[in-house]
């Protein structure tokens, strides 16, 4: 059995971890969030230490780890501009860290926990779950069988609404999250790389507040793709359907489905981790390079590789007229 500290228990995806944790069969001992609404933990651990304080959690973990009872492993569900300093403390600590997505907000951050990795023998695990979802995982079977020479055509969309929160939030600070692209696409730009290979080119004809699109050409693929939490932007079937998340993912007019399945995808990261099994610091690297160079590059024009969902944004926020002057 595994011990486990958790920093960020009162965040949306903590429930996730304390079930994976708990259906691996190991044991947390302690977590922290500066919120105290982590109630959740007695349906887990209720006996874990918690902490509001970074300082005394900070405390409370060098003391396990300097009286030979130090955690294995460190669960980093915090804020994305602090996954990089986190998963620093747990490796400092002695332990292996297993870390949301995305594992940090730009490439050269990555650089610099490969060192640490070298320097404390243990390791980074970011949580790229979408390579573990069957309808994924046949798709990636299938373009490997397929012609060598083929490139595919897709459409990607992603729409999920959000309410006046999360501008509010740390998600609607892209010096925090990001921005759009890192904070609900990034493992999306993971699997697109993860099938069909590395980026040849990246272009953004949208780039705002609550919605992204653009255009990659991959090794074997060219992806036309839009994310958004903007209500508007839902098709209106959705709409009717009084839903309030629309993914879409299309193979050449084939739509992929992969809507269901998502469950139990963390403990089978988990699972996978804890057999050695798990994403490091090098699967991670592409889809950060891919966001970061999203979130710093100039608008282009449309032409014929925009998906169709970014013409009426555009359209809506005047990009063209400011495009072309």
């Amino acid at each position: 059995m595994h011990t486990f500290a958790l920093i960020g228990a009162a965040g949306f995806i903590a429930p996730r971890h304390l079930k994976a944790i708990k259906d691996t069969g190991n044991q947390l001992v302690t977590a922290f969030d500066k919120f105290d609404s982590v109630g959740i933990m007695d349906s887990y651990f209720p006996a874990a230490e918690f902490f509001t304080e970074f300082e005394r959690f900070d405390r409370h973990i060098d003391k396990l780890h300097r009286s030979g009872q130090g955690v294995d492993f460190t669960s980093i569900c915090s804020p994305n501009y602090l996954h990089d300093a986190h998963i620093r403390f747990g490796l400092r600590n002695g332990a292996n860290v297993i870390c949301e997505k995305p594992l940090v907000l730009n490439p050269w951050n990555i650089d610099g926990l490969a060192e640490m990795e070298a320097e404390t023998g243990k390791q980074v695990n970011n949580i790229l779950q979408l390579r573990l979802h069957p309808s994924i995982i046949a798709l990636k079977e299938r373009v490997c069988n397929g012609p060598a020479d083929k490139i595919y055509d897709l459409d990607l969309a992603y729409i999920t609404c959000r309410g006046k929160w999360y501008n509010i939030s740390w998600k609607g600070d892209p010096a925090k999250s990001g921005g759009i692209a890192t904070n609900i696409g990034v493992h999306f730009f993971d699997m697109l790389t993860w099938i069909f290979g590395p980026v040849k080119l990246n272009r953004v004809h949208v780039h705002e507040e609550n919605t992204a699109a653009g255009y990659l050409e991959l090794a074997k693929a060219r992806v036309r793709w839009f994310l958004s939490t903007d209500y508007d932007n839902l098709p209106e079937a959705v709409k009717v359907a009084n839903k309030s998340t629309f993914r879409s993912l299309q193979l050449e007019g084939e739509e992929i489905e992969f809507s269901d399945g998502f469950t139990d995808l963390h403990t089978k990261s988990y699972e996978n981790i804890l057999a050695g099994k798990g994403f490091g610091l090098a699967e991670a690297y592409p889809s950060i390079d891919i966001v970061h160079n999203i979130r710093n590059a100039s608008l282009a024009r449309l032409s014929s590789d925009y998906h169709p969902m970014a013409r009426k944004q555009r359209l809506l926020v005047g990009y063209d007229a400011a495009i072309n002057g």
